[in-house]
């Protein structure tokens, strides 16, 4: 994992370097990168998964596994706001199950789930805290882990 300064623009607020760093991390993923966005995480940087705190290598590890799962994985960002040192993004995800997931064979069917995105950034335009949630029920639904008729 490398870090690196995201220097602003002479007249680019925080808040508007933070978002666009958001919007190349989102990018990256849409060409398959990881490295794209660990690029912008500083070195002692903070992952919480649905609120739990989760290691750097595991992040890039589930990273990894939703790639090889979904080796067409698309992040369509719906919606992205900025204050002060923080960053929210609204994405649906859509892909394709074609790699082992949860255990599961690939079935070749296209899903689709959604997610939240919190990113803290330090001075510095680095990500010292991350923090995601997600609806996997459409794709739960669709793979036929839960039944069609669950909420």
């Amino acid at each position: 994992m490398t870090a690196t300064v995201n220097e602003r623009p002479a007249g680019q607020s925080v808040q508007e370097r933070n978002k666009e760093i958001a919007l190349a991390c989102a990018a990256a993923w849409n060409r398959w990168e990881l490295d794209g966005i660990t690029k912008h995480w500083a070195p002692d940087v903070k992952h919480f998964s649905e609120d739990r705190l989760v290691d750097t290598q595991q992040m890039i590890g589930a990273m990894q596994g939703g790639l090889a799962a979904f080796p067409d994985l698309r992040l369509d960002v719906k919606s992205i706001v900025a204050e002060g040192d923080r960053v929210i993004l609204r994405i649906t995800v859509t892909g394709t199950h074609l790699g082992q997931f949860f255990g599961k064979a690939p079935t070749g069917k296209k899903v689709s789930w959604f997610m939240l995105e919190e990113l803290l950034f330090n001075d510095a335009g680095q990500i010292i805290e991350h923090y995601d949630v997600f609806n996997y029920l459409p794709m739960l639904k669709k793979l036929e882990f839960v039944p069609a008729d669950v909420l």
